[in-house]
C-alpha cells in the first residue's frame, strides 16, 4: 500500500521574494536589457531573488499587466540570474520599475 503525500516544491535556502525573506544579493552584475523601444522589441532583462515557479509567475503577471506587451519568457535560474524577456512596446523603465515593484532585482 502507498501512501501519497503532497508535493511540494523545493524553496531555495535562502528564501525568495514570495516565499519568505530575500537575503540573495549578486555581486558581480550582468548586463541588463537592450534598450529599444522600436515595434516588437524584446529586450532581455538579468533578474536576481527568482528562486520558483511562482515568484516567475508573479513577475510574469506584473509585466502582462503594462500595456503593450505581448508576451513574456522567463528562463529561470533558480538562486542564480534568470533572464527574463518582454516582447511587445514597452519602455525599459516601466518593466524595470514593474519588476522590482513585483519584489526582484533587475541587474544593470
Amino acid at each position: 500500500m502507498t501512501t501519497s503525500s503532497p508535493r511540494f516544491l523545493p524553496m531555495a535556502s535562502h528564501g525568495c521574494s514570495c516565499c519568505g525573506p530575500a537575503s540573495h544579493v549578486d555581486t558581480a552584475p550582468i548586463p541588463a536589457a537592450s534598450d529599444s523601444s522600436a515595434g516588437g522589441s524584446s529586450p532581455s532583462y538579468q533578474v536576481t531573488g527568482l528562486t520558483c515557479g511562482h515568484c516567475a509567475k508573479g513577475v510574469t503577471q506584473a509585466l502582462q499587466a503594462l500595456p503593450q506587451v505581448d508576451d513574456v519568457q522567463i528562463d529561470l535560474v533558480a538562486g542564480g540570474v534568470s533572464t527574463v524577456t518582454v516582447t511587445g512596446v514597452v519602455p525599459p523603465e516601466m518593466v524595470r520599475r514593474a519588476i522590482e515593484e513585483a519584489g526582484y532585482t533587475v541587474l544593470s
